[in-house]
């Protein structure tokens, strides 16, 4: 998480022993994500951001993922994100367009991030759900509370 997005650290360390967590790893133009648990080193990418020190090889594509949360700068009902604005999200889903599959794509946020509308670009990769403090939205659903 970055300039005001939701930490996810709280999340991370209460998962299970046996769950397998990664965190994201540039590689080229997109994300690969590297098996990681909580004091494993960790080294900065080009833009600063911390990520596992592993060997790209031990890396995994994004579609090996069950399950990917990240953080959001901003949302609006239809589950529609707003980003960081690098595009990395979007291309590495981006096979997402031509067959809906794993990974479930959550994202997280802060309530007050919500929005009363965001723009859609064709390569835009939505969401399947989002999660705040508040609940969790569904795209075209009332809110769940949690």
């Amino acid at each position: 998480a970055l300039d005001g997005e939701i930490a996810l650290h709280r999340w991370q360390l209460q998962l299970p022993e046996g769950l397998t967590y990664c965190l994201p790893v540039l590689a080229g133009d997109v994300l690969r994500f590297a098996p990681w648990r909580p004091g494993q080193p960790l080294t900065s990418n080009r833009y600063g951001i911390p990520e596992p020190d592993v060997a790209m090889e031990d890396t995994l594509e994004p579609s090996q993922m069950a399950l990917v949360v990240t953080p959001l700068v901003g949302f609006d009902t239809q589950c529609r994100r707003l980003g960081m604005g690098g595009g990395w999200y979007d291309r590495s889903f981006a096979f997402r367009h031509d067959r809906p599959a794993p990974p479930w794509l959550v994202g997280a946020a802060f309530a007050v991030q919500q929005v009363e509308s965001l723009p859609v670009a064709s390569w835009d990769v939505p969401v399947d759900a989002i999660c705040t403090e508040d609940g969790t939205l569904l795209p075209s659903a009332a809110p769940v509370n949690a």
